[in-house]
């Protein structure tokens, strides 16, 4: 699953500025550029609406990376018809400016195409994301989403950045009441970008993704049997 880049609004635009001149006078004590280890640290646990959020920085990444868990109050079918909806992208996701499908390759696999708004003052970015899918069945009770960047499956769109890495493993596990969705993963937003910009969108952006999806899986449009999927995540 993708991740974009402009902060949400106005108040999130002033917590950006805000962070930025926080940077310049004090880094060693700016939230936003707090040394990580290897291990997940916990960045937010809301109890309210099941969802829970963690990072890291590995060796050898410049940025962070991230963990997200959230309980979907959904069966496997509506889940499957709120993330394979691209066009409605722009309605939850964080920041998709534009999302568009470019190629079904198999019942499993296809290719999509994204445009992320940026943060004040920098280009928008795009990427190109080869899409896998490890459907659940009875035998083996979990869905397996992964997304890799396909850097060079079209050419580069100036003045669009071409983002570098927007790799997501997801894991969907039968839960009481529905399905737990569990996300790891990192974001190369490629170009010329602070890192203290990119670390603010890495640790805010997958609360706001769980929260989307948590919100789009309760209407009716996507839970009504009749819309099938355009691709199925199995059946547990």
């Amino acid at each position: 699953m993708p991740i974009s880049w402009r902060s949400a609004g106005s108040a999130a635009l002033l917590a950006l500025s805000l962070a930025n001149t926080a940077l310049a006078a004090n880094p060693d004590e700016d939230d936003l550029t707090v040394k990580l280890g290897t291990e997940w640290r916990l960045v937010k646990d809301d109890h309210s609406r099941d969802i829970r959020t963690w990072a890291k920085l590995e060796d050898g990444k410049r940025y962070r990376s991230f963990k997200i868990e959230v309980q979907l109050d959904a069966d496997l079918d509506t889940i499957a018809r709120v993330l394979f909806d691209f066009d409605n992208y722009p309605k939850w996701f964080w920041e998709v400016r534009e999302a568009k499908l470019l190629k079904t390759a198999s019942p499993t696999e296809h290719f999509t195409y994204i445009v992320h708004n940026a943060p004040l003052g920098l280009p928008d970015r795009d990427v190109i994301l080869h899409t896998t899918i490890e459907p659940a069945t009875p035998a083996r009770p979990v869905a397996l989403v992964r997304t890799h960047s396909a850097v060079n499956y079209l050419p580069s769109k100036p003045p669009l950045v071409r983002m570098l890495a927007e790799e997501t493993l997801v894991r969907f596990v039968p839960a009481a009441g529905g399905v737990m969705m569990a996300v790891e993963g990192y974001v190369d937003p490629g170009g010329a970008a602070p890192v203290w910009a990119t670390n603010f969108v890495q640790r805010s952006a997958p609360y706001s993704i769980a929260a989307g999806i948590r919100r789009m899986v309760k209407q009716d449009a996507y839970r009504d049997p009749a819309n099938l999927p355009r691709y199925s995540l199995g059946r547990f």
